[in-house]
């Protein structure tokens, strides 16, 4: 993955990729791999970012001619990445669940995420993030993570600035809620 590129570069780069420029899509997808990744790993998890970050770019180089530069190239591509992390819920829920030792495992160490120690504090974020619902989780990703600013992230999600700016003082109060310690109980005194 290399370093990002300024918007405009981006932008100008997913335009030639929809005018045909197949030289454009290589910059165009190394620049932009790496946000739209950690986009997907705060949606669905680690196991899948990988697979729906090349279903992503599958579906935005397939569809580049449509993209007009209205917005920035890297909005439209997480938008994109959005829609494909929900087709993958809608694939998920509509197929049976086999249930392993894995998912017990896995299912208790997300609800235990608030009693880990200081070195794992990255490791409980994002396992506290992923219990935000779908929209908050969504807002706060987007500009707390990849780093929008909240017009763009309204856009991207089909809201409201004030509604981004609502979901993300509300996910953070949520973090915080579970992030935050349990307060110690002090010993009842003898009587």
């Amino acid at each position: 993955m290399s370093e990002p590129l300024e918007e405009s570069a981006v932008t100008a780069l997913a335009l030639a990729v929809g005018r045909g420029d197949r030289s454009a899509a290589d910059p165009l997808v190394r620049s932009t791999q790496r946000d739209v990744w950690r986009f997907l790993v705060y949606l669905v998890g680690y196991a899948d970012a990988e697979d729906l970050t090349q279903e992503t770019f599958v579906r935005a180089l397939g569809s580049a001619h449509q993209f007009t530069g209205r917005h920035h190239a890297r909005s439209w591509l997480l938008a994109i990445a959005r829609h494909v992390a929900a087709d993958h819920f809608r694939a998920a829920a509509s197929r049976p669940r086999i249930v392993s030792d894995q998912d017990w495992q896995a299912t208790a160490e997300r609800s235990a995420a608030h009693h880990l120690p200081g070195p794992d504090d990255t490791v409980a974020l994002n396992l506290a993030v992923r219990t935000l619902p779908a929209a908050r989780r969504a807002a706060f990703v987007l500009t707390q993570v990849v780093g929008l600013g909240y017009a763009e992230a309204a856009a991207l999600c089909g809201c409201p600035v004030g509604t981004i700016r609502s979901r993300v003082a509300r996910a953070r109060r949520d973090l915080v809620s579970v992030l935050a310690p349990a307060p110690r109980r002090r010993p009842a005194l003898p009587r």
